[in-house]
């Protein structure tokens, strides 16, 4: 799990506000049991309830006696467009999805990507990009920088079998998330990765993670217009 310095019950309670924030985990559906998180995470039974105790005084979680732990049914409004895993959106179509694997390497930081991960310029950095398709056709070009501190073994993954953002999930769960939207060109290898021309339109998502104490990544992810809308709802 994340390196960071936070307490031990923190890392349970961003495990779960990451799946739930992921749309892994939806309203009315079973929380893992103490037991199985205490497994989880190697941590003691106290720790473990803590985490969730708290979970369930923040409105996330709803405890019940004798039948567990759900995900609660949200009563305040959600303005925020959920992160989720295209691997998991391709499926839920009932489409084939694939990936490739473009690039894996280590680099330093220049100033500007260091400023965003809250890294001194020059430091290591993480990089993967991946082209994911469904049906075979490129639908997602993702282009990560990952902050070695968060996930310290990011590049032995094989990402061949688990997606960059599942990996994150696991090894660095997110505390908090930011991102924009933009309408934009494609860059020269995410044109031809697409398999579009660098005048036709994009949607651009650029979205940073927020592990504990770390930046965990950077993701420039590329959708071709055509190909690809956003979606959201509000919850009241």
């Amino acid at each position: 799990m994340s390196t960071s310095k936070l307490p031990a019950y923190e890392h349970v309670k961003a495990y779960v506000k990451a799946k739930i924030n992921l749309g892994a985990w939806r309203a009315g559906d079973s929380v893992p049991s103490e037991s199985v998180l205490q497994e989880q995470f190697g941590l003691s039974r106290m720790t473990v309830n803590r985490a969730l105790r708290e979970l369930a005084v923040e409105g996330l979680v709803t405890r019940v006696q004798g039948s567990g732990t759900v995900v609660a049914q949200l009563h305040r409004i959600l303005s925020t467009l959920a992160l989720r895993d295209i691997h998991d959106e391709v499926l839920e179509r009932g489409h084939a999805y694939a990936r490739q694997v473009i690039l894996l390497e280590s680099l330093r930081a220049n100033a500007a990507l260091a400023e965003i991960l809250k890294l001194r310029t020059g430091a290591k950095v993480f990089r993967s990009a991946l082209v994911h398709y469904e049906d075979e056709v490129p639908i997602q070009f993702e282009d990560r920088h990952v902050n070695p501190a968060a996930a310290p073994h990011y590049l032995g993954n094989d990402f061949v079998t688990q997606t960059p953002a599942s990996y994150l999930l696991e090894h660095a769960p997110q505390t908090q998330a930011s991102y924009s939207i933009e309408a934009s060109s494609p860059r020269q290898q995410e044109a031809r990765c697409l398999r579009i021309k660098r005048s036709e339109p994009c949607l651009v998502m650029t979205q940073r993670i927020i592990s504990g104490l770390h930046v965990a990544s950077l993701a420039r992810l590329v959708y071709p217009g055509k190909r690809y809308s956003f979606g959201g709802s509000f919850q009241l």
